[in-house]
């Protein structure tokens, strides 16, 4: 193996290390409460879950370009750099607009990881000719992430007991901790390159038309990405819908942060099974472990309409199981469909469809919560998943 290879090689672990301080995110399981803490309602929580997928769709594909033309290294590095400054955007507000801010700028951050991270290990992989390994490979990353949102569970939580503020700064410190297993990839030399006319605007407008048209005509000729995009989209929105609002949902039957935090602990536990068995399961079940990975998140989400303690942590750790198993399939699916070149470009269009269905789910979840309770619209949304997700099946089987 020469001494490229060997690089490439050690992206593999570099990207574990990026994956797990990347996650580590202490916000995650305590911003709903950080912003009820303000004065916001879930309405308005839900508006501004909905700028974030909004900020999301409108930079998602542009952003998975600039990858795919520029480098995927660079977006990881720009994307840290975001995250850093959403955190202090959010440290520091206490309205509306303030955090609108902080949240279009997380998305971007989000925009600049998503389909470039992805794309640099699955073209390293194809590069060394273990494209073949890359199922078991996302396993490890999904169960990395699992792993570093509980432990970042545990801390957010027991930090929020103190000050939410410590977790934003927390988050802080983290974000540019991330740089540096950023700076110790090497870039896979697949991307489109700008050539000679990259100094003329012109030129690399030009560029980037051609590359979305022909990232346009992939999807044409190719409809079952764009179904694999669409199914999926509403599987993992739908559970992230269930994640973030059981937060309020704890807390309103009664449970303090840390109590909080156990929960997710054993729901990352559950998760990281998922994550390990994904591969086992695919092997077992083929193309049906979509179909009953999906059914079996919509139950769980309706079994939080019963408004008990103990049904809904049962049904928060079998939602979790079943999301981090499907996310290795989705994504060896998906990029056994994509060609290099156009990678984090069609990834993106990937992430696209999950914000859409994000602006579309969150706005509507927190409306109906805030009239009638959110055990009730856990009964509708779940139920509409349950009834929609079978017919998207059954239609991709015909």
């Amino acid at each position: 193996m020469n001494q490229f290879n060997k690089r490439l090689q050690r992206n593999i672990i570099s990207d574990y290390f990026y994956t797990f301080i990347n996650n580590l995110n202490m916000a995650s399981c305590i911003w709903v409460l950080y912003l009820g803490f303000h004065g916001m309602n879930l309405m308005q929580i839900g508006i501004l879950e909905g700028i974030y997928h909004i900020t999301g769709i409108l930079f998602e594909i542009p952003s998975g370009a600039i990858a795919d033309l520029l480098g995927r290294k660079k977006s990881l590095l720009v994307g840290r750099i975001l995250m850093a400054v959403s955190c202090i955007i959010m440290l520091f507000s206490t309205t509306f607009t303030g955090f609108a801010i902080g949240f279009i700028l997380q998305s971007l951050s989000g925009n600049f990881n998503s389909g470039a991270e992805e794309a640099l290990v699955y073209d390293s992989l194809k590069l060394l000719d273990k494209d073949d390994a890359y199922p078991a490979i996302s396993g490890r990353i999904n169960m990395l992430i699992e792993v570093s949102q509980s432990i970042a569970t545990v801390m957010g939580s027991v930090l929020a007991e103190y000050s939410f503020g410590l977790c934003y700064f927390a988050c802080v410190i983290i974000s540019l901790i991330g740089i540096i297993p950023a700076l110790c990839m090497v870039e896979p030399p697949i991307h489109d390159t700008l050539g000679s006319d990259s100094s003329h605007a012109d030129g690399i407008l030009a560029i980037f038309r051609r590359h979305f048209s022909e990232s346009r005509n992939i999807l044409e000729e190719n409809p079952k990405i764009l179904f694999v995009i669409l199914y999926y989209s509403i599987i993992f929105a739908s559970f992230t819908l269930l994640f973030f609002y059981s937060q309020q949902y704890f807390t309103d039957l009664g449970l303090n942060k840390i109590e909080l935090s156990v929960i997710m602990v054993f729901a990352g536990i559950t998760a990281c099974l998922g994550a390990l068995l994904s591969n086992k399961l695919h092997q077992l079940l083929k193309e049906k472990v979509a179909c009953i990975g999906a059914i079996g998140i919509a139950l769980c989400i309706v079994a939080f309409g019963f408004n008990n303690l103990y049904v809904a942590i049962g049904a928060l750790l079998i939602s979790d199981f079943f999301n981090s198993a499907l996310y290795p399939i989705q994504s060896a699916t998906l990029n056994g469909l994509i060609p290099s070149e156009k990678r984090a470009t069609l990834l993106s269009v990937n992430s696209m469809f999950f914000s859409i269905f994000m602006i579309l789910l969150f706005p509507v979840a927190g409306a109906i919560a805030d009239v009638v309770g959110l055990a009730v619209s856990f009964i509708i949304i779940g139920t509409a998943v349950l009834i929609v997700t079978p017919i998207l099946y059954w239609i991709s089987i015909r």
